[in-house]
Formats: C-alpha cells, structure tokens, sequence
C-alpha cells in the first residue's frame, strides 16, 4: 500500500466497500473528509450530526450498499446517538467514523465514547497507526456480518500521521448455511401437508434475495402470503394478503389467522406485526426461518437458522407434485372482494382539517408511480403503507419504529435521495413534531435530492400522545404545537411549496409535477386529530389489556 495518513488508511479501505458518506466536518474528522474526497467517495453534507447514521442508515435500507457517518468527537459523537441506536435496534449495517480523544490519554473535554456506544449495542474500533487499514476493515466486515451499526474511532493525536503498511485480506465471503440437521426436511414435511398455509415475509426475506424462491413456493403450496410493512409487495401475487399487522385489512388478518401452518421468512414477528399476539390462530403450527442464531417469538414451534433464499430453494426441491390449498386460495380470493377495505375517509371532519385517509388516497393517485417513501415515526406513519402503492419492499423505508423515535425523517431522506436512482421521485412523510425537530436538514435534503415530495402531516400537535394520552384526559398542553408554517420555511431554503387545507389545494402538487417534479415540493398540509390510526387503538387497547393484567 501506499504511504497514507491514518485517516487517509482508514478511508481506503472503506473505499473498497462503500461508494458515499454523510456527516458534519468538525475536528475530529476534517482530515478523514479529505482524504475520503481525494479517494473519489461521495460526501453529502448535512447540517446536523444526528442525520449523519440517519442517511447512511436509509442509504442502505434503500439500496442494499453499505455507507458511511461521519461526526467529530464529543458533541458531534453524542449529538448522533439516537440515529446509532435506531441502526442497532433496526438491525441496520452502517458505519460511523468519528474523532475519539487522543490516544497519549483524554482531554477535559472527553467523553468515554466506547462505553456510550456499549451501552447503546454498538462495538468500537479504535484505530492505530500500525492497523489502521486492518482494524478498519474488522469493523466493516463486523457490521456486515452481524447486521448492525460500529463506530471507527480515529484518536485526535493520530489523525495526521503516517500509517504503516499493511498486507490486507480479501473482504469476507457472505456465507450460505446448509440444512446440517435435516430440520429443512421436517419444513417441507410441514408445509406439504398443510390445509391452510400462509407464508409470511420479513425484510430478511428481502435482503436475501428469496422472493422468487418464495413465490414459487406459494404456488407449489397454494399458501397464501403476507408481508410485514418492511417486505410490502415482495410476495406480490396470487394469494397475497398485503399487510401483516395493524397496516392490514381486518377481512385479511381474519384470514391469517385461519392459517394451520405458517412459514415466518425472515421476519422477527414484532408486537405489531403480530397485532399484539392476536394475528396467528392458537392451533396454527409456525415455522421461522431467519439467519438470525435463535427464534424471535414464543409462537415459534420449529426454527431454523439459515439464509432464507437457500432455504427455501431447498424446500422446493423436496417438495413431491403439486399443490394441496387451492381452495384455501379460492376462499382467500371471495372474502377479500367482499370483505371492507381502508376506511376511505371523510369529506367533513369536526374541526373543519383535512382527513388523513381521504389524503392519502388522493396522494396516492398523484405521485409518481416511480416513488421511494420514507417515513419518520408518528401517529402518521400507517397512512402510506395502507393507501400508498409502494412499487417494491425497498420503495418503503420506516425509520424510527425500532427505536420508537421521531425526527429522523428528513435526515433518513437525504440517504434515501442519494441511493434512489434520477428517474425516481423520493417521497418523504413526517409528522410536523419530528419534521420540526429534523428541520435544519431540509436543506439538505433540497440540495441532495433530483426530485422529492415532502408530505407533512401538520396537526399541530403531537398526534400520537393526543390520542393516547390526551383521551384519557391528561392535560394537552404539553402536547400542542403552535401551527408552522412550513410551506414559508421551505420556500424559504429553495423549495416549492404549498399549504394544502383542501383537497383542491393538491392542484398546486400536480402542477409541480407535470411541470416535471424537478427539485424539491413541500406540501404542508393542515391535518385534523379527530381520526385516530387503526393500528394505533389496536395499540392502545394492547396495552389497556396487559395493564388490566398486571392490575388483576
């Protein structure tokens, strides 16, 4: 290798592994920025340090490449820890390069970086000059292999020096597990005798390629097939159900629940997934497979830990003639047609603002057909994966839901504008609490996307704690927001933008889109808090339930 700085090792190697980076230069990191830039990677500015993990986290949930974060040391570490947990929690690759303090001992300004990331999940990689390159690539090839976020710390006294040489190995290879135990002939045994099968798909299922595999096995089977919001429309077809969870239709939750043996692809069966533990019949038989090393939920009778498309390619092959739930699929097909849809929303509301249902089905007949949404988390958030047609799983992308936080939106979506390719219009929708807490990277976002349409669900409020907690009839001053105008601010930073109090008031959006949805709109749109999400009373009631539990 040739004779680099420290900073300038560790971005080699990163260069053989990722093409972009996003962050805030400060100290810590200005050198590591200048050799990444004479190195040919991308740098995408943003304006705070927490939408640095956020975008190279979306980045990656949008394109299936790795990126990278970067921050200073001390407030620009901290300030980008809710984004690192969310990417621990959310089980996300991505990598972090941030300043640490110097390696002679730490200044008074110091933290223990390393620590406050062990307490979020999320491993250290501390540099030196004789491994930098080495210890660079351990971490990459960690957060990799385990799916998660690792921080590459760069000691400050180290930063300029000279690296040593190094003798690199080849990046890892991806392994593939084999069925060692015969548990994938049990599988097929399962689902061959299955009256009534259902095969429900993660995103694991999607990050391992296996949705043909998985499609051609439903067919074998004559099994219905769902999603999670993460695998929206990977099973796409014959039999699909859509949403597994509080996103889905009542009429297709009945008809998972009717399922006698359910094949869980890489899905970790989350509480919402799972409406509460009200989603799977209690006689159903539920196989998971999933490469992570245990199950994932007590309803898990036979697991296997394995690469999902292997698996199921397997399945296949064992499998003898054809189908046996044909009829389940022809019963599957009436009540679905007969059974009620998404409430459609109503022209009227109490107050006189926008119905959220009514919105989103008239957004979804306007945007571009080529979109990639992004979401941040709030009351909100059920809205486009219900009424949206999200083209494919990776056009979907939920921030925030791991970690149960809000505010990571705009940042999420200048990762997102950077992986989604020209011709593809990136859709953002956030509530006006979190939007306002992200609002210093929608300037980043209008200089990073080619064509974005930012949807702010504006209730002036905090819409999940109105409806959770303001129903019960706690006090909702704490809750309230003062009304933004958001479509002055973003006209302000470079956009076009429009107050949207009125369906007609869309017109503004389609203009901008026949015009050729260049640059970045923003429609701010005025929404009522009189409807409350599906999913979140079926929450409410959850947690009303185990309460009542605990109590008795």
């Amino acid at each position: 290798m040739t004779s680099l700085t420290v900073s300038g090792r560790v971005a080699q190697v990163l260069s053989s592994y990722l093409s972009d980076v996003f962050g805030v230069m400060g100290n810590g990191n200005v050198y590591f920025l200048d050799a990444a830039e004479k190195l040919g990677l991308r740098f995408s500015p943003v304006r705070h340090e927490g939408a640095a993990i956020a975008a190279a986290d979306a980045y990656y949930r949008t394109s299936g490449r790795l990126a990278a974060g970067t921050t200073t040391y001390g407030p620009g570490y901290t300030n980008a820890l809710t984004a690192l947990a969310e990417a621990v929690q959310a089980q996300i690759p991505v990598v972090l390069v941030t300043g640490d303090a110097p390696s002679s001992g730490a200044r008074p300004q110091d933290v223990d970086q390393a620590a406050i990331a062990a307490g979020l999940g999320a491993a250290t990689f501390t540099v030196t000059r004789d491994a930098a390159g080495s210890i660079t690539q351990q971490a990459v090839e960690y957060a990799l292999t385990k799916r998660t976020a690792v921080v590459i710390a760069i000691p400050y006294d180290l930063v300029a020096l000279e690296a040593a040489d190094e003798e690199l190995p080849a990046p890892l290879a991806r392994q593939v597990m084999d069925d060692v135990d015969g548990g994938l002939g049990q599988v097929a045994r399962l689902l061959a005798g299955a009256k009534r099968p259902l095969i429900l798909a993660g995103r694991g299922a999607h990050l391992a390629g296996a949705g043909p595999e998985l499609r051609e096995l439903a067919d074998r089977l004559g099994a219905l097939t769902a999603g999670t919001a993460l695998a929206l429309n990977l099973l796409r077809g014959e039999g699909y159900l859509g949403v597994a969870g509080g996103f889905g239709t009542d009429t297709a939750a009945g008809l998972m629940g009717e399922a006698d043996v359910v094949l869980v692809a890489g899905a970790s069966l989350s509480p919402f997934t799972m409406r509460f533990g009200h989603l799977l019949g209690p006689d159903s038989t539920v196989i998971q497979i999933d490469a992570a090393l245990q199950p994932t939920h007590p309803r898990v009778d036979t697991f296997l830990s394995a690469d999902v498309k292997s698996a199921a390619g397997q399945i296949l092959r064992m499998l003898d003639g054809g189908t046996s739930g044909e009829a389940w699929r022809a019963e599957a097909r009436k009540r679905l047609a007969e059974g009620p849809a998404h409430h459609a929303g109503s022209v009227e509301t109490p107050d006189g603002r926008l119905d959220p249902r009514s919105l989103a089905t008239a957004l979804d007949a306007m945007l571009p057909e080529r979109r990639t949404v992004v979401q941040d988390g709030g009351h909100f958030m059920g809205w486009a994966p219900m009424y949206w047609r999200i083209p494919r799983p990776q056009d979907l992308v939920m921030v925030g839901t791991a970690y149960q936080t809000i505010g990571l939106g705009l940042a999420s979506a200048v990762g997102a504008a950077r992986a989604v390719e020209d011709s593809r219009t990136l859709v953002l929708a956030s509530g006006d609490g979190g939007f306002l807490m992200g609002l210093s990277d929608l300037e980043s976002l209008i200089a990073a996307a080619s064509s974005a349409v930012v949807v702010i669900y504006n209730d002036a409020a905090y819409g999940a704690e109105i409806h959770q907690y303001g129903s019960r009839g706690l006090t909702e001053k704490p809750m309230l927001i003062p009304e933004v105008d958001f479509s002055g601010v973003a006209r302000a930073l470079g956009a076009e933008s429009a107050i949207i109090r009125s369906l007609a008031d869309l017109d503004a959006l389609t203009d901008w889109i026949d015009a050729g949805a260049n640059g970045t709109f923003v429609a701010d749109c005025r929404i009522t808090s009189s409807v409350r999400a599906p999913w979140m009373s079926e929450w409410m009631q959850a947690s009303q339930a185990a309460k009542a539990a605990v109590a008795g």
